[in-house]
């Protein structure tokens, strides 16, 4: 089948396809829709972008991204500064805000220890963690990291590291989630909610 339309369309697609969730179809179909909604929809989003591009940079303390460095939660004067939550990424950092999880502050890792996709220590702000909870008003550090061999890899070596430093480390509860039936979880899950049981 030959081009249906110019080689600007179809650079368009070819970046819309290389974001997560869209395969060259959904591409298509968002290419399209944009075209269709210039003014409405397409301008807007440039403009957005262009101002990201700009002005989007990686906090300097936690390694969120904002538009302003310190970020807006490092600056947030109502944050406990004795509590940090270590996550892998900014997507985890984002997804505790939404649930409104913690008033802590947070530190972003970049990734967890991969050894078969070559993640070491060094690709990894572990040093900037250590550093931040010897800090004297640092009482606790929360790894919020995926339950994953590679996240509890990570998790294991971070406590490791912190055995000197004056702070309770703590991680996520793993089990039952809110609204979960038994019958269909996996037993992993079963047999981590089991060990971790706690009073009613």
């Amino acid at each position: 089948m030959g081009a249906v339309a110019g080689p600007e369309i179809e650079r368009l697609v070819q970046l819309l396809a290389r974001l997560p969730g869209l395969g060259p179809r959904s591409a298509r179909r968002a290419a399209l829709h944009l075209i269709k909604k210039r003014e409405a929809l397409m301008t807007p989003l440039t403009s957005a972008l262009q101002v990201a591009l700009d002005k989007v940079q990686v906090c300097k303390t936690c390694g969120n991204i904002d538009t302003q460095n310190p970020c807006t939660v490092c600056t947030d004067p109502k944050r406990d500064p004795a509590i940090i939550v270590v996550v892998a990424d900014v997507a985890d950092l984002w997804a505790l805000e939404r649930a409104n999880a913690t008033q802590g502050r947070y530190h972003v890792l970049g990734a967890t220890l991969s050894p078969l996709d070559g993640v070491g220590p060094q690709d990894l702000t572990i040093d900037a963690l250590v550093a931040r909870a010897h800090a004297a008003e640092v009482h606790e550090i929360i790894l919020a990291l995926n339950a994953t061999v590679d996240g509890q890899t990570t998790a294991h070596y971070i406590t490791d590291l912190l055995q000197d430093a004056n702070v309770k480390v703590t991680r996520l509860a793993h089990g039952v989630p809110v609204g979960g039936e038994l019958d269909y979880l996996d037993e992993g899950t079963l047999s981590a909610a089991m060990r971790q049981r706690t009073l009613f």
